[in-house]
């Protein structure tokens, strides 16, 4: 639809329509920020090799050395990433790990499994990666665990992962 001439002149000759725009633009500019949700992060901070695992049981990796961390809504300490708002997200995970023993990364949501990264040969390094989208509500937690009876390995290259960020905002 197109704006007879005169009617943008008036628009920008009226400060007040101009401030109530500037007013609009600083609240839209704050609603965003909100809406600003994005981590990255490894599993080691330094350091030569690192083997994690294998264990009898699985345990939620945390992943310490983080690159980002926009909205603070991934915990460092637990390895746990809690939904600030309801919204679709995308997650990823990377794992290597060193031959005979297989490599594997689980995301899980809330306490349900979702996917897996798993790698294995007789020796050497391997590598596997996944990523999955999902709807999460206020207060679900996403996060990665190794199983039982695997084994990963990272050093200063970081080489697993774990990263997931908000795609859009939902109702």
């Amino acid at each position: 639809m197109m704006v007879p001439h005169q009617n943008i002149h008036s628009f920008i000759n009226d400060p007040q329509k101009i401030s109530n725009l500037t007013l609009g633009q600083v609240e839209l500019r704050k609603e965003n920020r909100d809406r600003e949700i994005a981590f990255s992060a490894a599993l080691v901070q330094s350091g030569g090799r690192n083997y994690i695992g294998p264990f009898t049981t699985g345990i939620t990796l945390t992943y310490r050395n983080v690159f980002t961390n926009i909205g603070n809504a991934y915990n460092p300490v637990t390895g746990v990433f809690t939904a600030p708002l309801k919204g679709a997200y995308m997650f990823r995970v990377s794992v290597f790990g060193i031959g005979p023993t297989a490599a594997t990364a689980d995301i899980y949501k809330n306490e349900e499994h979702v996917v897996v990264a798993r790698a294995y040969q007789p020796e050497q390094g391997l590598n596997s990666s996944n990523g999955v989208v999902l709807i999460l509500e206020v207060g679900d937690v996403v996060y990665v665990r190794l199983s039982s009876g695997f084994r990963i390995s990272d050093d200063q290259y970081n080489r697993n992962t774990f990263s997931g960020f908000l795609l859009f905002p939902l109702r």
